[in-house]
């Protein structure tokens, strides 16, 4: 196993997600697919998988000792993320792999045009 590739790698994700608040969905999804293969699927699952210990434990902590969380937004927002979550992983489990990849790249796009634009 490439297990030091591995920590690299969730280093890197880790600085980036620690820095702005990003992570699963703009930078292990596509180091998982485009350096490791994985599909579009085990991509998404890996990446949820991985954010457990460290976003929801180690990151909070230091942003909320600064005083940088609104904590009843942020618990209203987890209740309903949960419920989300559960039900966007049902729905994803039978789409191709393809059209998956395409839906999550429009997703990206229209992220990365919205913040090109914005003041």
């Amino acid at each position: 196993m490439n297990y030091i590739l591995y920590l690299a790698f969730g280093a890197v994700a880790g600085v980036f997600g620690g820095a702005f608040g990003i992570g699963s969905g703009t930078i292990m999804i596509p180091i998982f697919v485009l350096v490791f293969g994985m599909t579009q699927h085990q991509a998404q699952g890996t990446a949820l998988a991985v954010m457990l210990p460290p976003v929801f434990i180690l990151a909070v902590v230091r942003y909320y000792a600064e005083g940088h969380i609104n904590v009843p937004m942020a618990v209203y927002m987890a209740i309903g993320f949960t419920i989300g979550g559960l039900i966007g992983a049902n729905a994803i489990q039978g789409i191709s792999d393809v059209m998956l990849k395409r839906a999550f790249g429009v997703y990206l796009l229209a992220i990365a045009i919205r913040y090109l634009f914005v003041k």
